[in-house]
């Protein structure tokens, strides 16, 4: 009896580390299937955002969303995503002495896509194209993904807010960028060391007559917040 017993348990043990093994087993290939498909994904997303075809480079910025959507992104991803935000501006493509790739709309949703991967490297890359780039399409986006990011060591991305805030009001003077500048100094509000560079921002754009009301107003509310006053005192 004991003999059967013993013989029962050596079989159930077997079988268990059968099974153990076949799931370890199971699961080394799925994980070097996993890999295999991201690097096959690294190689396509790479490739179309290196193609000088303005429709490649709109499908690897819809692989990139989808990648960033899923928490599944690599170097290899940012890389591309990085190139494609200075498409045009840091990162050019000549014929005969022409830029060829100069993909506003490209840049554009690469800034509003780097907004989500918060780190200090899309920081960089958009304080970069923020100040580089013409577009007001881009810069809007650039100053946006600042804002959202929310990184400001040393009042780095206030600063460079508040310089292209500066610029486009002697350049090109828009509404929807003042707008954007205002929301992303909210989110940056209490995250600023010297608030004189975002105050002083603030202001001309509450006092600037070329921007719509609802961008005035804003701007005053947020300029009495940051000085400490009543935000409900110059409503109007």
């Amino acid at each position: 009896m004991k003999s059967l017993k013993k013989a029962a348990c050596i079989a159930c043990m077997t079988t268990l580390a059968w099974g153990a093994f076949a799931q370890q087993n199971t699961r080394s290939e799925e994980s070097a299937d996993s890999a295999y498909l991201s690097s096959i994904e690294d190689l396509v997303i790479t490739e179309l955002a290196a193609s000088e075809e303005l429709d490649n480079k709109l499908v690897a910025l819809t692989y990139l969303e989808s990648a960033i959507e899923d928490g599944r992104t690599s170097p290899d991803m940012m890389a591309a995503l990085d190139q494609l935000a200075g498409e045009g501006i840091t990162s050019q493509s000549r014929t005969n002495g022409r830029v060829v790739n100069n993909f506003p709309q490209v840049r554009a949703a690469a800034c509003d896509l780097l907004a989500k991967v918060p780190t200090e490297e899309s920081k960089t890359t958009l304080k970069k194209i923020a100040l580089a780039d013409n577009e007001p399409m881009v810069i809007t986006a650039a100053v946006r993904a600042l804002g959202e990011i929310g990184l400001n060591d040393n009042d780095d991305a206030v600063e460079t807010i508040a310089w292209v805030s500066q610029k486009n009001l002697y350049v090109n003077p828009t509404s929807s960028l003042a707008l954007e500048v205002v929301i992303a100094y909210e989110k940056l509000a209490d995250k600023v060391e010297n608030k004189t560079a975002m105050l002083q921002s603030v202001n001309k754009i509450a006092s600037n007559h070329l921007f719509v009301s609802t961008v005035r107003n804003r701007a005053k509310e947020l300029s009495q917040k940051l000085a400490g006053g009543n935000t409900s005192s110059n409503k109007k």
